[in-house]
């Protein structure tokens, strides 16, 4: 689990593995079971998508991170979910993925 600038890090990490992208570009999202929601709900492919995820350390957290990527221009929407809600994730926006 993270701190708020540790799921921050991670991400900020991942995203600049993939500089070519623009924010909004990706969708940043939080989920119960993020496995799930990227592969699933969003439709990502798992072997070839880019795409990435990261436990925070609260549901607080994990929404302030998604609100922040958002402000930022991220793609996305206002998080649903419960108190479970403590994954952020991150992917690529494709033609074949469902935001």
């Amino acid at each position: 689990m993270a701190t708020a600038q540790g799921v921050f890090d991670f991400l900020n990490a991942y995203i600049k593995k993939n500089p070519q992208s623009k924010n909004s570009d990706w969708y940043v999202g939080i989920a119960a079971d993020p496995k799930d929601r990227l592969f699933v709900g969003h439709s990502v492919d798992q072997a070839n998508g880019i795409w990435a995820y990261e436990k925070a350390d609260s549901n607080a957290i994990a929404r302030q991170v998604e609100k922040a990527y958002h402000d930022a221009g991220y793609s996305g929407g206002p998080g649903g979910g419960d108190d479970k809600t403590i994954w952020v994730y991150a992917y690529v926006i494709t033609s074949s993925t469902a935001e």
